[in-house]
Parts: structure tokens; sequence; C-alpha cells
């Protein structure tokens, strides 16, 4: 496949009154992994029925490995797109091995995938067990199994950690990671935001239809204009007297001989230089940039203009 993973060019898409998706331009590259946030209503679910072809654009262009997804040519291409909705939904009287072969005939993918993805994803035991028994973490699992089959190129997952444990959070993303290093694209829509913070490339965060930011969580720091903190233990001396000296910072609390204050996120190297100069007697000091999170809240909360390709 050369080309994005798929393309969305001024797209726009209402429901009645409501304007669910406002002129949305985006793509991602192969093996780029995608975090798609924003709040309930954002749109986030609109723009997965666009690429996925639930649903039709009112306006705009979407292409998804190289054809338009409500077109005829996307039959072809069907089968290469994985997809693991929020609510995952099986029918409880049939087995998880009958649940995967029907996906698998479904998909036109051979039947010898099964076992492995059941393997893959820790239900080679239950497998036999009908769904009804299932706890909603087991057929979590069981939908990212039916989303893996066929060796996707494209995977789009929607609240995908949702009823899973710790452990199994992290068996998660190292199948994520084992995607995206054999090459395929990844689109992650979750609220789980620590969670995504070291594990996706780019965050792409919508408010009312609309893309608000798109970059790298560096790139959005900046743009952000969030400030870094720096948290200080000094030998001797008054620890505000080290802040005043540091120079670009503000001071936030003093307590005995630690401080802890906030410069401009451009300024860090130059602040943690002036920190280690032996004429401070800094004895520690940590570094606290702004989060995932904070970047979210920033963004989402804002009514200006729009940051990085939109």
């Amino acid at each position: 496949m050369t080309g994005p993973a798929f393309q969305l060019q001024s797209v726009s898409k209402r429901y009645g009154a409501t304007e669910a998706v406002r002129s949305v331009s985006l793509s991602a590259a192969r093996g780029e992994c995608v975090a798609l946030l924003g709040h309930n209503g954002a749109g986030k679910t609109t723009l997965i029925k666009l690429m996925l072809g639930l649903t039709d654009r009112d306006s705009g262009s979407v292409s998804v490995l190289g054809a338009d997804p409500r077109t005829h040519a996307a039959i072809a291409i069907r089968g290469r797109i994985g997809f693991l909705p929020e609510n995952v939904a099986f029918h409880g009287t049939m087995t998880g091995r009958e649940v995967l072969a029907f996906y698998a005939r479904l998909k036109g993918v051979a039947l010898a995938e099964c076992e492995p993805l059941l393997d893959r994803v820790g239900l080679v035991e239950a497998g036999a067990h009908r769904l009804k028994t299932y706890s909603k973490g087991m057929r979590q699992r069981l939908g990212l199994a039916q989303a893996l089959l066929g060796q996707p190129q494209l995977m789009v997952l929607d609240e995908p950690t949702t009823g899973l444990d710790p452990l199994l959070r992290r068996r998660f993303y190292e199948i994520v990671r084992e995607l995206r290093e054999g090459g395929t694209t990844v689109v992650l829509s979750s609220h789980m935001l620590t969670e995504l913070e070291a594990r996706t490339d780019r965050a792409v965060i919508l408010r009312n239809g609309r893309v608000v930011a798109d970059g790298g969580l560096s790139e959005l720091r900046r743009a952000a204009g969030l400030p870094a903190h720096v948290h200080i233990r000094v030998a001797q001396g008054p620890p505000a007297d080290v802040v005043a000296r540091v120079g670009g910072a503000e001071l936030m609390q003093v307590n005995g001989r630690t401080a802890s204050f906030t410069c401009p996120i451009d300024q860090k190297i130059p602040v943690l230089r002036r920190l280690a100069d032996p004429a401070l007697a800094v004895e520690d000091f940590d570094i606290e940039l702004p989060t995932l999170e904070e970047v979210y809240a920033h963004f989402s909360e804002r009514e200006d203009s729009p940051c990085g390709p939109s």
C-alpha cells in the first residue's frame, strides 16, 4: 500500500440540525498510531463511521486504503480493516471459537487463523465456553481477536481497554506495538489519556465536530504554551534565592530546603543547565512536562483557532 492509510478532506456530516463533523481534514501514514480524543459528542464516533463506510458524508472526500469506503471499490479493502467497537455485542449462546469462526467466514479469512488469535488474547481455554459466561473483559478480548482477523492494514479501536485489568491492558498495548511494527496503521479512540501518552505518535483533539489540535505531544505542548514544573532541593540557603537566580522561573511553593517553580517549556534546557551550576548548591531536581491530559484539557476548552493541520 502506498500513500496514506486514510485521508479525509474537508469532510462534514450533519444529523438533522446537529453538525457532528465540520470540515475535518485528517490523514495517517502507514504504521502510524493516532489517538482520537474528544468529549462525548465531539464527533469521534461519526469520524470512525465515516472511515468505516457506515455512514456517508454530506461534503468532502474520504479515502481508506486507497478506496472510498462508501463505493463498490471498498469491497476489496474491507477485509484489510479491523474494527473493535466500544460496546462489543456477541450472541450469548455461541462459544468463543464459534464467534471467531463466524467472523472469519464473514471476512473471508482462513479458519486456521482463529486458534492462534485466541491464544494471542489469552482465550484458548475459554474458547469452548458460551459467551453468556464471559466477563466484560473476556468479551473485549474476543472482540480484539475478531478485529485482528486477516492481518489488517488499518485497525480502528474505540475504547479498546474497557473492562481490562492492568495486566491485560499492558498485553493489549503490546499487541498494538506489534501491529505498528508490522506496518499497520492504528486509530485509538479513548478517554484513558494516561495510557495513550507514551503509546501514540499523534493526538487529534476534536471539539464540537472540529479538529482543534493535531500533532505529536511535544508539538502540542509547545502550541498550548503550558509551563514545565520543576522541583528542587538545595543543600544550603533559602531555595527561593536559588529560584530567583535561575531566571525566567515563577516560584510556586517553598517548603524547607525544597521549592517548586514553573518555567516556559522552551526554556527547560537552559533552566536545567543553570540548576547544574555547583554555585547554586542544588542537591536534586525533577522536571514535570505537561501531560497529555493537561494538553487535552487546554485545547478542548478553547474556542479560538485550531492548532496544527486540521
